[in-house]
């Protein structure tokens, strides 16, 4: 997962909204956002190579995101997979500020990696490239592989579609969302980030949306969570080979909401 724009108690319907691209190579086996046969209250994508998932809810109004923080030269082939720690969050019962405070002492063996986590009250973003963890006040947030609200042009962009989206009509909130994750344009070069992958590769990984021969957004995800309880989880997956897209979608309410 490489970008996430997200707003928290931001809108007077929905308390959580967010957008989100999934980066990766082509080859890496996929399923697409489904209810887990092994956790029925696990809506998510999964990682068929080891497990895990980028993004997910559970029927319980739990959420979790995982994003990559971009540092090739400190990259460690056989660390354990970041997806795992969404998942074990959105299985776990702990409040978002525990499960970070447990994280600590084994966050170090993971890859850079950044951590959304929330339940009906709280969310917390959490990096083992930063100090600690935070918890959010109600506002419009974007990330990627950086930290929190890092100005990449993506993710400067990425927020302000997301606070017009949020100002606009609500039936267009969605589209309006998958617009903007569906930007092809890369960022000027006088504006791109320097993370040690090259200046190709620089403009390539700038864009909202990325198309590269081996490499690029996978899946875009528009999740929606209401104050009442009402959860709506569209999910659009691309087809590398056709350029084309198919589309899950998920609707249900928290449980004891």
């Amino acid at each position: 997962m490489c970008l996430i724009l997200f707003a928290w108690d931001a809108h007077p319907r929905w308390k959580l909204v967010v957008g989100a691209n999934r980066d990766e190579f082509y080859a890496r086996p996929t399923a697409p956002a489904a209810f887990w046969d092994d956790a029925p209250d696990v809506l998510a994508g999964r990682d068929l190579r080891e497990g895990g998932t980028w993004l997910g809810v559970t029927r319980s109004g739990r959420f979790a995101a995982v994003t990559n923080f971009r540092e090739p030269e400190k990259y460690r082939v056989g660390a354990p997979s970041r997806g795992h720690l969404v998942s074990n969050f959105l299985l776990s019962r702990a409040r978002p500020a525990g499960f970070a405070g447990g994280l600590v002492r084994v966050a170090g063996d993971f890859n850079g990696f950044n951590l959304l986590m929330a339940d009906r009250g709280q969310l917390v973003w959490f990096s083992n490239r930063a100090d600690d963890a935070y918890e959010l006040d109600p506002g419009v947030y974007g990330l990627s592989n950086h930290l929190l609200d890092t100005p990449w042009p993506k993710v400067a962009r990425g927020k302000e579609d997301l606070r017009r989206a949020l100002e606009g009509p609500g039936e267009e909130l969605e589209g309006r969302l998958f617009a903007s994750l569906a930007l092809r344009d890369p960022a000027p070069d006088d504006a791109l980030p320097s993370t040690g992958v090259g200046l190709e590769r620089e403009r390539a990984l700038s864009a909202s949306f990325i198309v590269t021969p081996e490499y690029g957004t996978r899946a875009s995800t528009v999740l929606l969570v209401g104050r009442d309880g009402e959860v709506t989880f569209t999910e659009r997956t691309r087809v590398p080979a056709e350029d084309r897209w198919t589309e899950v979608r998920h609707a249900f309410r928290v449980e004891g909401a």
